[in-house]
């Protein structure tokens, strides 16, 4: 049975989404069928006004409505320690804890050879500057990269490089409680304070 065009068309989208497959991608477009109009409407407002309503910081790279962003822009939080994390939605699962009160770097990947992914395709020469220059005012880098190989090797080249713009520089990284190869995003509150709590020096 040959499929209708706006249907096949909206499958095809939703195959091209991360995670999502063709049988999952046909369940969510014959879901959609039954979707009152308005709903779709709305629905597609938002995916519209998705990249039109918001900016990537210029200070700490991560996705918000101003720029600065939020966090950044709040005086409140101690500017002198920075999180490094890969992803902004690494960023959300920290804030869910309440636990950190520093500000964060948003790196939008990790080093990853594979797949041509270099220190000049991420967020990295950013986070140099912030801590480089006569008088730098941050005082600790905790790096918050993934635990899996990537992860790693980002951590291990971002420590090697502070170290050269700021000797006086204190990185640390995260303590255990993150399975290795795990995702900070879908880790729990708890294990995230864990982690953060345990974080050890980098030397």
């Amino acid at each position: 049975m040959k499929i209708a065009r706006p249907i096949a068309a909206l499958i095809e989208s939703f195959q091209k989404l991360p995670g999502v497959g063709p049988k999952s991608a046909q369940r969510l477009t014959y879901y959609l069928l039954h979707v009152p109009q308005s709903q779709l409407d709305d629905f597609a407002e938002s995916v519209s006004r998705l990249k039109k309503d918001t900016v990537v910081c210029e200070v700490c790279k991560n996705v918000n409505e101003t720029n600065p962003c939020s966090i950044c822009s709040d005086t409140t939080r101690d500017h002198s320690t920075i999180m490094v994390v890969e992803e902004p939605l690494d960023v959300l699962a920290f804030e869910r804890t309440g636990r950190f009160k520093g500000i964060y770097h948003v790196l939008h990947g990790a080093i990853n050879p594979l797949e041509n992914i270099g220190p000049d395709e991420i967020y990295v020469d950013d986070l140099l500057k912030r801590v480089s220059g006569l008088k730098p005012q941050v005082a600790e880098v905790i790096i918050a990269t993934n635990p899996t190989m990537e992860g790693e090797a980002t951590s291990m080249f971002l420590m090697k490089q502070l170290k050269i713009k700021n000797p006086e520089l204190k990185i640390t990284r995260l303590g255990m409680g993150i399975p290795t190869g795990a995702d900070l995003e879908y880790a729990d509150e708890v294990t995230l304070t864990q982690a953060l709590d345990g974080r050890r020096e980098l030397i």
